[in-house]
């Protein structure tokens, strides 16, 4: 589908909810929609600071930014594990900017992808999913209402990034998670079964994605199926049948992916897309590939690393999995802590230990606590949901 130059090549499946005009790029959308709600008196509570050097959440008055800092640390079997770390990147220029302001409004991006079949599409992704992204964003919003967009305007990238790379006539195809921090506003969009986990203050470990493998996720398995799509394992000769489910055609294990021009539709490169705004206590981001997931538990790759730096806490963790398991496939790991403004480093504190006695009266309350605690995250000030959205369905997002 080409793109003309006023609008970017955003995927047209997208209607106006009258019915009888044509198709509207997702880039219009979301503009008319932030006008929508300018009429509506939501711009009022937008200060001009924001885009002043400060950072916040969505709807509240500014904070001081976070500092962050990352590290990443890789083991190559494949040579088909990339990952993009950009801590400079210029959000495009908004309204209700402080005039008297020299600070030009930046984000950063953190992205592993774990390429199969090959590594086109993961070198694809890599150097044009951004791209694609800020494409379908208008100019014009303030930053509320950028961040506010932002979870449509991934769906769009995602989605024009795998149209674009199928048109190229490979058959490679990649994960991708892809995680956005502006100010201490946290946006992760993700197909495949690389992995972004946060480790917030205090030690609760709470997934910032979903694995999108046929094995494991039965809404997947269930939406492949209704589509005609079969699942199954490899049959080998004799009858029996071997290995992870898959879909067929193709065998592909997973059920989201960009690329993989050669499994049909029923692999679609809808991100599932989650936002969260951290409180000002910070916390510590893990982005990796199956490598490491297929070794480590999320709480044990948290746990594992807590109390050091960035830089070593990746390396911590691919040490981990290779420790436990071997190098079985490419394995990379990015870890980025969010660091309160006013101190020079700030680390997940490691657990305190506790005697015997307490250990046993508290056992098996911690139990009962330790699933309701991730929901619970908001009311005790540490981590607040503002989107979540998985269906793979355009029609839907």
């Amino acid at each position: 589908m080409s793109s003309s130059s006023a609008e970017p090549a955003a995927e047209q499946h997208h209607r106006h909810a009258g019915g009888n005009s044509g198709p509207v790029p997702l880039a219009a959308l979301i503009k008319e929609e932030a006008r929508t709600e300018r009429r509506a008196g939501a711009a009022s509570s937008i200060s001009g600071q924001e885009d002043g050097g400060v950072g916040g959440g969505v709807g509240e008055a500014p904070t001081r930014r976070p500092l962050l800092r990352y590290g990443c640390a890789a083991q190559s079997k494949k040579g088909e594990d990339f990952f993009l770390l950009r801590t400079d990147c210029a959000r495009p220029s908004t309204s209700y900017s402080s005039p008297t302001s020299s600070h030009h409004p930046t984000f950063a991006v953190f992205a592993v992808l774990d390429g199969h079949n090959g590594n086109a599409a993961a070198i694809y992704t890599r150097d044009n999913l951004l791209n694609h992204v800020l494409s379908a964003m208008p100019r014009g919003l303030s930053r509320n209402e950028w961040l506010h967009a932002l979870p449509r305007a991934l769906v769009s990238g995602f989605v024009k990034t795998d149209k674009e790379f199928q048109t190229k006539g490979q058959t490679s195809g990649t994960t991708a998670t892809f995680v956005i921090i502006d100010g201490w506003t946290i946006t992760v969009a993700s197909v495949g079964d690389s992995r972004c986990i946060l480790d917030a203050q205090g030690g609760s470990v709470s997934l910032l994605t979903v694995d999108h493998r046929l094995e494991e996720n039965v809404e997947e398995r269930e939406r492949v199926t209704a589509s005609g799509g079969e699942v199954g394992r490899l049959s080998v000769v004799g009858g029996a049948e071997i290995g992870p489910l898959r879909c067929w055609p193709g065998g592909l294990c997973l059920s989201r992916s960009i690329g993989d021009i050669d499994v049909g539709e029923f692999i679609v490169p809808v991100p599932y897309v989650k936002q969260v705004k951290l409180s000002n206590a910070g916390g510590r981001l893990i982005i990796a590939s199956d490598g490491i997931w297929d070794s480590l538990s999320s709480e044990v790759a948290a746990k594992c690393c807590r109390g050091l730096p960035a830089e070593l806490a990746a390396k911590q963790i691919v040490k981990e999995a290779l420790r436990t398991r071997g190098l079985k496939d490419d394995t990379t790991c990015v870890v980025v802590d969010i660091i309160p403004p006013d101190q020079t480093m700030r680390l997940p504190s490691p657990p305190k230990k506790m005697n015997k006695i307490k250990s046993l009266i508290f056992r098996k309350k911690g139990k009962v606590m330790s699933n309701k605690l991730t929901k619970q995250l908001s009311s005790v000030g540490m981590v607040e949901e503002i989107f979540e959205e998985g269906s793979a369905m355009l029609s839907e997002r």
